[in-house]
């Protein structure tokens, strides 16, 4: 039982995070008509839809000549699908059995399933047998879907008698329910396209939790949750929603008082104990930190300071006599992420979070009045940062490196220049070295590029970064994006964390920040 902050403290967060649960707005979205799938070399992991029919010509017909139809209902969707089945011709003398598959991009619907090879569960591909054993029939789904296309297979039916399926709809569902400010009229077409693409990925992942993605995992996790609220304070406002996760990991707390990197929600909030992601407990630090800025809300911050409190003091377990962060010994005991790119060497990047939430924690101290409870902080960041500039910068190359390999990141770049191990100077030089040095290891998805977006932007390297959003994200959108995905590497599409690109995730918390980057910075975005 959780017990570090007090008998009442866990039964009390978690009133307050139910108290703060939204409502969700929901609406009923038809299918727009029919398509088929191209198989097109230049199209997103080799398919695209073109279309191919109405929905007039979906309901007007026996639907035992139609199995295998692709539906698009133009946008990505959440929540429950309906349909309705008639007898069209004759008396029902057998059961129906049909295969609905929602996919959120094409190509989902042109891989086989199976045999499944994916690292995930198999049940997290969205398809679902159905028998149908009397008509009229309108049938609901129970599982929530996230998808933008369904392809409906019939699988079985009677010869005895005919049928149509009509008045197909989805009730789509998400918290928000605000359109954002316009972007001003000198932003170009496809910076306004990236934002929109931005903002459906968070809105999509806005349920009555922040979700990292609607499709898969559909839980609650602080990595995602930090980048989800940044990107919420310039777009949607929904603070409580922010409120609502800080207080449910904080009432989910093990009994040492350190924070599980994920949670559920349902059927009650509880969290995924069989992990403990180091750099995400920090990050409850830094989102805290950013929700108090943005809502001036200290009572909630005043609460929860001790939660934050606690965090930090994993970080000297596994330092040095110098302040170096050791993370072969650290990975034995802790799962370390920084990103999905097999290879990274993760102590630089681990260096520069660990001083980053230091320094986040240390200013939200302050405007709480509680520095003398942390009165440590400075002094360990000046240590921390001595030792990486003493032991991880190359100063013949002008580029920060990790691990006994040396090696080179984007990862150890960006969160060396983010924590200010770097001078502005510095840091410039160093992440215009990745630029010519193609050894450099690379990002895997969105989540650590905004990092490194982040550490362009914070090295005076305004152009650079313009010209990654636009390149990466908006890489994306050129090739068809409704919502940013979880994993994207340009020069290999079907790159999977889990050995199976269907399982992936295309509408992925992580992803929406370009939000944040062109709303809060207009004079680099939006002209």
């Amino acid at each position: 039982a959780q017990n570090y902050y007090g008998p009442q403290a866990s039964a009390e967060w978690l009133s307050r995070a139910e108290a703060s649960k939204p409502k969700l707005i929901q609406k009923n979205v038809a299918p727009l008509g029919v398509v088929k799938l191209v198989a097109a070399a230049d199209a997103f992991q080799g398919w695209k839809t073109e279309s191919s029919g109405t929905m007039a010509d979906v309901y007007d017909k026996s639907f035992k000549t139609q199995s295998g139809t692709v539906l698009d209902f133009g946008e990505h969707l959440t929540g429950y699908y309906t349909f309705t089945i008639r007898e069209s011709h004759g008396e029902m003398d057998a059961p129906i059995r049909f295969k609905l598959t929602f996919a959120e991009v094409p190509a989902e619907l042109a891989t086989p399933f199976d045999p499944y090879p994916g690292t995930l569960s198999r049940a997290w591909l969205q398809d679902e047998i159905i028998t149908v054993t009397d008509l009229p029939a309108t049938i609901t789904l129970p599982r929530r879907m996230s998808f933008r296309y369904l392809k409906i297979d019939l699988l079985a039916s009677s010869n005895g008698f005919d049928f149509k399926i009509t008045d197909m709809k989805f009730n789509a569902q998400t918290s928000v329910s605000i359109t954002p400010e316009p972007l001003r009229a000198s932003t170009s077409p496809l910076i306004a396209k990236i934002d929109a693409v931005g903002l459906a990925t968070l809105k999509e992942c806005m349920q009555t939790i922040y979700e990292d993605g609607p499709k898969r995992d559909r839980r609650l996790w602080i990595g995602d949750l930090y980048l989800q609220a940044m990107a919420n304070n310039y777009s949607f406002n929904n603070h409580d929603l922010t409120k609502r996760c800080l207080y449910m990991m904080a009432g989910l707390a093990n009994d040492k008082g350190f924070l599980y990197p994920t949670a559920f929600e349902a059927p009650v909030p509880h969290p995924q104990t069989n992990a403990f992601l180091f750099e995400y407990s920090l990050f409850f630090n830094t989102t805290l930190k950013d929700y108090t800025d943005a809502t001036g809300d200290k009572k909630t911050a005043e609460e929860l300071w001790p939660v934050a409190k606690r965090q930090l003091e994993n970080i000297h377990k596994h330092l040095d006599q110098n302040g170096l962060f050791d993370a072969v010994k650290a990975g034995r005991e802790w799962w370390l992420f920084v990103d999905w790119r097999d290879g990274l060497d993760k102590q630089a990047s681990l260096q520069g979070i660990m001083i980053f939430a230091l320094k986040e924690t240390w200013q939200l101290a302050k405007s709480l009045g509680k520095e003398k409870e942390v009165a440590f902080i400075p002094a360990l960041v000046s240590k921390m940062t001595a030792a990486a500039r003493t032991s991880l910068y190359d100063r013949k190359r002008g580029v920060f490196v990790s691990g006994n390999d040396k090696q080179v990141s984007y990862a150890s770049q960006a969160w060396m220049v983010i924590s200010d191990v770097a001078t502005k100077a510095e840091g410039q030089k160093a992440l215009k070295y990745l630029l010519t040095d193609k050894n450099s290891v690379r990002p895997g998805t969105p989540y650590l590029y905004h990092y490194y977006l982040v550490a362009l932007i914070k090295s005076g390297l305004m152009k650079e970064a313009k010209a990654t959003l636009e390149s990466y994200w908006g890489g994306m959108v050129k090739k068809g994006a409704d919502t940013f995905w979880e994993a994207y590497d340009p020069e290999n599409e079907k790159l999977s964390p889990y050995n199976f690109f269907p399982v992936n995730s295309y509408c992925h918390a992580w992803s929406c920040t370009p939000v944040y980057f062109i709303r809060k910075y207009p004079e680099i975005f939006q002209k």
